[in-house]
């Protein structure tokens, strides 16, 4: 996600004996299922977050799950069970509007290599030609966001809340101008992720939540997954700011696909063991290469970052929203997963310690 707010320093907390001995309880709650190490570096990693911070965990080894929750309280760390609890998962949606692209792929309801515009209801500016594969792998050419959302004249709690298809469609036919050619070089867009969302809602005539609900939450039994927040407001955790304090979830509007969904570790467990079974033709879909992001390391399937590892092959992808901060990744050969979900903000300067404790943390498991 785009940095909205200028990023501010969080003043690290020190190591006291309290925390310590935090640390020994934290293990001691998840005894059998944690190890010394994993309990340290979990600690290290979210020891210098805000009172209220909380941390939902899911670990996958060989196929079977393990959940931890960490919250923050009086500068002290708690374990806390959690993995039930909603949090705003931000760009991993991009995974789930990849998945409904493939689905519908699947029923021969559009090709991947159609061009976006033959979808859409108006002539766009300049007569670009992306299609809709290149909107899902950040190849299309489209700028991370359209220039009629303007940073500085929109709430910063809430940035896109106002942006809804009538500013999509002045972008589009009168302003849209693509950086560089479609096809030619991997450009993270929020726009491109937002639009093809929007244009898969045109093809199925039916909404984002709608097709969220029957073709993945429901099949899966994911509960606590939606882009309605009245649907899940006695379990949702709330987000906090750079500073610490409570604020506003953001409203996608039109841009829905980019980010939208909120989940729980416990829902999100549910789809990643999904992606271990090669029988599941949309979600291996969307797994596999389409677009290489550099020459040796990292490549982009449908919505899924590849990595390529010495243990094999990582899918991940990571998100953000102003209250919250996200992480997954998965080997699909070992079957190993790990999962976070935060409310701590992504324009934290510490939000990069999520990313870094969920890598940290599947490496061990790899190990």
């Amino acid at each position: 996600m785009p940095k909205f707010i200028i990023l501010v320093l969080i003043a690290c907390l020190g190591i006291s004996c309290q925390e310590e001995r935090a640390a020994v309880n934290f293990q001691q709650a998840y005894e059998g299922k944690i190890t010394e190490g994993q309990s340290r570096l979990i600690h290290t990693e979210a020891k210098g977050f805000f009172n209220q911070t909380q941390l939902s965990i899911a670990i996958i080894k060989n196929g079977k799950p393990e959940f931890y929750g960490v919250k923050l309280e009086d500068d002290t760390l708690f374990s806390v069970e959690n993995h039930d609890k909603v949090f705003e998962i931000g760009s991993i949606s991009k995974v789930f509007t990849a998945t409904l692209l493939a689905d519908l792929n699947l029923e021969d309801k559009l090709n991947l290599n159609d061009p976006a515009s033959k979808y859409l209801p108006w002539k766009l500016n300049n007569t670009a030609e992306f299609t809709l594969q290149q909107l899902s792998n950040h190849s299309s050419g489209l700028p991370r966001l359209p220039d009629n959302l303007i940073l500085s004249e929109v709430d910063t709690a809430n940035p896109y809340k106002d942006y809804g298809e009538e500013k999509l469609r002045i972008y589009l036919t009168e302003q849209l101008e693509l950086k560089q050619e479609p096809g030619l070089k991997f450009d993270y867009s929020n726009l491109g992720v937002g639009l093809l969302g929007y244009i898969l809602t045109k093809i199925d005539s039916s909404s984002y939540e709608e097709m969220l609900q029957s073709r993945i939450t429901q099949p899966l039994q994911m509960k606590s997954s939606t882009i309605e927040r009245e649907k899940v407001s006695n379990q949702l955790v709330k987000g906090l700011d750079v500073e610490g304090q409570v604020t506003p979830n953001w409203d996608l509007n039109v841009l829905q696909g980019a980010g939208a969904i909120l989940s729980s570790t416990q829902d999100l467990t549910k789809f990643a063991l999904a992606q271990f079974n090669p029988a599941n033709q949309a979600l291996a879909l969307t797994q596999k290469k389409t677009f290489s992001i550099n020459p040796h390391e990292n490549s982009i399937g449908l919505g899924w970052i590849i990595e390529n590892k010495k243990v094999g092959k990582w899918l991940m992808h990571s998100g953000g929203t102003g209250g919250y901060t996200s992480f997954i990744t998965l080997n699909l050969e070992k079957k190993n997963a790990v999962i976070i979900l935060s409310n701590v903000s992504a324009f934290s300067e510490n939000a990069v310690n999520i990313s870094n404790l969920g890598s940290r943390l599947m490496e061990i498991i790899e190990d």
